[in-house]
């Protein structure tokens, strides 16, 4: 693909891309340690969930929302804040985009056999991620000495996407209690969060887990990849700063337009509309 050359003005240093708003802890996550990174977030909500989609159809849609994140904002690195696109499409994607540095978001899972106490380990996902191959490679090369008790997830995604800035923190909690059930039922002592979705539930799980369930997913790793990647995090002045482009999707009705507004102000991001 032919790059779009851009003015320094409007480019960005991080570019974030997930299906819809999962992803948007990941770049807070970055703009807390590097504040002075300019960043822009693109969910593609056209074609969400990913979680139910093929992996022909995974590739296809995010070639497309890559495609579009460059010729806007020719980011100098993109950050895949999505398990399903990551475990599915990363190596692909690399080589059709083979000069942008891409950094993907994959299961915790060495993090979690590294922590487990008991060895039993609850990996929460979509249906995309728990089902994909690269998922049990992860399993097999770092957690070959657990029991690891997997649930894809797609109506709690959705209830994510959906509804859950605008819920009751005890309607937070009943969404996430069969999942957390599941997993204290089969004695899991660490519970993966595996979708970037289930980032914004991480307190409500941790909440109605209980002290005696660690709940984690991979927002420090990939922070700590994306600098490293980048070369900011052993140059600083390779941050070209600036600023920072607003939350886009690329489609959205009236009454989600709604929802992706209290979502800004939830999160002290500023809305930019549909691209």
């Amino acid at each position: 693909m032919e790059e779009v050359a851009v003015g320094e003005a409007g480019r960005v240093d991080f570019a974030f891309l997930d299906s819809g708003t999962g992803g948007i802890p990941y770049m807070m996550a970055l703009k807390e340690r590097v504040p002075e990174a300019s960043c822009v977030y693109l969910g593609d909500t056209k074609n969400f969930p990913y979680g139910e989609k093929t992996p022909e159809e995974v590739s296809v849609c995010a070639s497309s929302a890559i495609d579009l994140i460059v010729r806007k904002w020719n980011p100098r690195t993109l950050v895949i804040a999505c398990n399903t696109i990551s475990v599915t499409a990363l190596d692909s994607l690399r080589k059709k985009f083979p000069s942008l540095p891409i950094v993907g978001t994959v299961p915790a899972i060495k993090l979690a056999a590294k922590i487990s106490t008991n060895k039993r380990i609850g990996f929460l996902a979509t249906n995309a991620t728990v089902n994909n191959p690269y998922s049990q490679k992860l399993i097999d090369d770092f957690a070959s000495d657990c029991a690891v008790f997997k649930r894809g997830d797609p109506d709690l995604v959705s209830f994510i996407e959906r509804d859950f800035f605008t819920a009751s923190q005890a309607e937070k909690e009943a969404a996430v209690r069969p999942a957390v059930g599941f997993f204290k039922e089969n004695g899991c002592d660490t519970i993966i969060l595996a979708c970037t979705h289930f980032t914004h539930i991480a307190d409500t799980v941790q909440s109605v887990a209980g002290a005696g369930v660690k709940v984690i997913d991979s927002r420090d790793g990939v922070t700590r990849q994306a600098l490293f990647v980048s070369g900011c995090s052993s140059n600083p002045e390779k941050i070209f700063g600036g600023a920072d482009r607003p939350f886009f999707v690329t489609a959205a009705t009236e009454s989600q337009e709604k929802e992706y507004r209290r979502l800004c102000e939830y999160c002290r991001i500023e809305y930019g509309g549909v691209v």
